[in-house]
This record gives structure tokens, sequence and C-alpha cells, in this order.
């Protein structure tokens, strides 16, 4: 089955976007395999690409953190919600922005491909409505939400 090309927001202001975001829930991936607590920090750099910074803590042990290093940019200023997301390369990954607050305080963002989702918001919970409104959305654009899992944000800062 085809499927339908994935919507992204019409703008992002990068400024706003950039800082500190609680993945709230996501499809499991092999990148973020025994972590909790993720955040992604998002920073904007001389060359005009974004700084990524994704974080976890070890299930196994919580002290432990794993930090992972990459850049994001938009290679079509047509489509500024579709981003290139770079940790290894030559390997880039696509991050679209398919529903972004008003005010940047939650986020929806997945992959045209429908094997990656993530929800992130500002803060380590979100409101069960606007959870509930983004899931729907994503199984509306073809993302089989039964792989969705809860991130755990339970964990004491270092």
């Amino acid at each position: 089955m085809s499927k339908i090309e994935l919507p992204t927001v019409a703008s992002v202001d990068l400024n706003k976007y950039a800082g500190t975001w609680y993945e709230i829930a996501k499809f499991p991936n092999s990148f973020e395999k025994g972590l909790k607590c993720i955040t992604a920090t998002y920073s904007l750099r001389p060359d005009g690409k974004i700084g990524v910074e994704n974080k976890g803590h070890k299930e196994s042990d919580p002290g432990k953190i794993k930090v992972s290093n990459g850049k994001a940019w938009i290679p079509d200023p047509a489509y500024p919600a579709r981003l290139k997301v770079q940790f290894f390369w030559p390997f880039a990954g696509n991050y679209y922005i398919i529903e972004l607050d008003a005010n940047y305080q939650y986020a929806l963002v997945g992959d045209p491909s429908r094997n990656y989702l993530w929800i992130l918001c500002r803060t380590k919970q979100m409101d069960t409505s606007i959870y509930e409104r983004l899931t729907s959305k994503a199984k509306l654009l073809g993302f089989d939400i039964s792989r969705i899992r809860m991130t755990p944000q339970d964990c004491k800062a270092l």
C-alpha cells in the first residue's frame, strides 16, 4: 500500500524550536534501546545548521547517561519543517515536524516511511488530551500507533 505524503507544518522558527525537548513517547528504535529520560536539545550553529544533542539515562543504571551529538539541516527551504538529521556520516534520517504547538510547547515528529515517530514536549509530562490528539493525528496519517511506547521521565537530575 502506498502511503500518502507526510504533511508538515508550514513554518518553523528555529530560534523558538531550539532548546531542550523531553521525549514523551516514540516508536522503539535501535539507537535509543535501553534508555529512559530521553531529551533532545537543539541549538543554532554558526554555519546555519542545527546542533543536536540526544541524551538518555541507561535503564540498567540510571546514573549513567548516553549522549549522541549530531547535526540537522533543512535541505529545501520551501519545506522548512522537513529536516535531515545526521549522527553518523554518511547516514542522515528524515525529521518531519508534523505538528507544532503555536507556543513551541509540544511537537509531533515522524518519518515519511512511518517507521519513526516521536512525541516531544518542553516538560516531562504532557496533558493527556494533547497526547491523545497527537496519536490520533499520527494514526490518520498512516502510523501504526500500536507500536508507540511511553518514555519514562522519572530520572533525577545529575
